[in-house]
């Protein structure tokens, strides 16, 4: 399916020196926020306390959010099982217990609403955080391990080496921004970062396909001309999977509230950088590592009959 065709290649691999400097350049950027403000990670991974309310009526997420932001708690606000059920997360202050906090807590919410109801209080600690973490990272390596197995039996290794390179540096990117701008990096963010690496390996493996099905229709071509008429050929299939995925995403952006803000914040970064990996740092590095026709085409037996020559086999 495609609203557009486009009649003339165009030269993506003569701009590609320039746009991976840019990605460098990013790159590094992303690195050094990420090695000197470090991540503002959510209480699942720092620990903290969870505190449930429930209403009588629907309650007003919002309203809730702001009352405690008011009184200066910094915390996560969200419905839990019904609309009437509120469910807070909060940071634990040194020299703070969890039953004082919570009192001072409920004190706010029932000046704000006397229905307010404590429902159940309890203590995560960083021991549980630390888990959360290694297990974060070993998911990751995990899924960047599987994507290079994946692609270098699909293809061949210099593929499978250029994508993960090209997909860690969506990761990376993503991470970066989070740290530049301390935005909360919690449990549904690592879930976006984890959907946004097999997201990204998609684009690249329908780049990967077309480059080695024209390594065998264009004959006459070289390589750059290769990559740049499969990346020209499938610009179309790209606007409109990226386009309707965004357009979801997007969605939940402006409608998700609170819960899924940044959730939908980070698969926004990826969606984009996405892209952008694929065409423009994925392909360059397959060209530069020395993708060649010969490798897509199997050489002929020697003894087969020639046809023309007449020649026995």
């Amino acid at each position: 399916m495609e609203f557009f065709k486009i009649r003339r290649t165009i030269p993506f691999m003569r701009y590609a020196l320039i746009f991976n400097v840019i990605s460098l350049i990013t790159f590094i950027a992303a690195v050094f926020f990420l090695a000197h403000r470090g991540l503002n990670f959510s209480i699942e991974f720092t620990g903290g306390t969870l505190i449930e309310v429930g209403y009588k009526e629907p309650a007003n997420v919002d309203g809730v959010r702001q009352a405690l932001d008011r009184a200066g708690f910094k915390s996560e606000v969200q419905n839990f099982g019904s609309s009437r059920e509120v469910l807070i997360r909060m940071h634990l202050e040194k020299n703070q217990s969890t039953a004082d906090l919570s009192q001072k807590v409920m004190g706010i919410l029932k000046a704000e609403n006397p229905t307010a109801d404590l429902r159940r209080v309890e203590f995560v600690g960083p021991q549980v955080g630390r888990e959360l973490a290694e297990y974060g990272a070993l998911a990751l390596l995990v899924t960047a391990v599987g994507i290079v197995l994946y692609l270098w039996m699909r293809f061949e290794w210099r593929f499978g080496l250029a994508a993960i390179i090209a997909n860690l540096h969506d990761v990376v990117i993503i991470l970066g921004f989070f740290a530049f701008f301390q935005w909360e990096f919690s449990l549904p963010v690592l879930a976006a970062v984890l959907a946004v690496l097999g997201y990204s390996v998609n684009e690249s493996v329908v780049v990967f396909d077309r480059v080695r099905e024209n390594f065998r229709k264009m004959r006459k071509a070289s390589t750059p001309e290769v990559i740049d008429s499969a990346i020209t050929g499938v610009i179309s299939r790209t606007i409109i999977t990226h386009g309707c995925t965004q357009l979801m995403v997007t969605t939940m952006l402006i409608f998700g509230g609170q819960a899924l803000h940044y959730f939908a914040l980070a698969l926004t970064i990826g969606i984009l950088f996405g892209i952008y990996s694929s065409v423009l740092v994925a392909s360059p590095l397959v060209m530069w590592l020395g993708a060649k026709r010969e490798q897509f085409i199997k050489p002929a037996r020697k003894g087969r009959r020639d046809e023309h020559e007449g020649a026995v086999v």
